[in-house]
């Protein structure tokens, strides 16, 4: 009996943490620092996930998929030395129910191009399968070919810089909504540099920075945060003036979706 109850209850479980619906709702201004953001409800994104090294540095973030993925950027480079922590809000706080868990396995984008920054995209299969619940849920993907039209406010978190010149990144998650643009209109920016497999967001006050690489950048679609792009680059000085520029997940997905099937 208690077998059958906890088996029925795990699978009410992860129908309960569906993929882009966080338990508890997100408070975003200007939307109904990273830079010039603000901190996030804690628990309110519930995919992030901090990147740390063996001496709990946190590195980069990544977006849980599902239980037993992350999403982050190439460029981060992770080794199966990493640590992928989950359920985090303040990382300064001993008192939060964090699950911290191993990687098995790196699987980096066969076009990945350090020189370009293009297809910058890592999958990392975890060790053992996070806990959902809560506090910890997956993102959805934006499908193959989806739009998603300049102008549209979407929403990028993590615990990077909050200026350039900073010390320290910030204990606590940072969000901010920024600003979809057109490749054409990313290009006034930053020429010949930006190519299809990039998205790009922000120009408007507010930046992802060093420390942000990696984490989500999310779009409401259908009322659910659906991951559209992957912190990869920008301004050397985080500039708000400046658009960052984000791994595009529907050129990515199908690449993902191969690795997912196959591994």
């Amino acid at each position: 009996m208690g077998f059958l109850l906890l088996v029925s209850c795990l699978a009410l479980a992860s129908a309960a943490y569906g993929c882009g619906v966080p338990a508890i709702n997100p408070v975003v201004s200007g939307y109904a620092r990273i830079v010039n953001g603000e901190e996030a409800v804690s628990g309110s994104w519930p995919w992030q996930v901090s990147l740390q090294d063996r001496t709990g540095w946190h590195f980069c973030g990544g977006s849980l998929i599902n239980s037993g993925w992350v999403v982050t950027a190439a460029h981060c480079g992770v080794l199966l030395s990493d640590r992928v922590v989950v359920g985090e809000h303040d990382r300064s706080s001993s008192a939060e129910a964090i699950q911290t868990l191993s990687v098995s396995k790196v699987f980096t984008h066969p076009n990945w191009n350090s020189n370009t920054i293009s297809n910058d995209i890592s999958l990392l299969k975890l060790a053992s399968s996070a806990v959902l619940g809560s506090r910890i849920s997956p993102v959805c993907l934006a499908n193959p070919g989806e739009v998603y039209d300049d102008g549209r406010l979407c929403v990028t978190s993590g615990w990077g810089l909050t200026r350039y010149n900073a010390l320290n990144t910030p204990s606590k998650l940072q969000q901010t909504a920024l600003p979809v643009l057109s490749n054409a209109q990313c290009k006034n920016h930053w020429g010949s540099n930006i190519l299809d497999s990039m998205i790009c967001a922000g120009a408007a006050g507010s930046s992802s920075c060093m420390g942000d690489s990696g984490g989500p950048l999310v779009c409401q679609k259908d009322g659910a945060w659906t991951l559209v792009g992957i912190v990869s680059w920008g301004s050397s000085t985080c500039s708000t003036s400046y658009p960052g520029v984000y791994a595009r997940v529907t050129v990515l997905r199908d690449w993902v979706d191969q690795i997912l099937a196959a591994n």
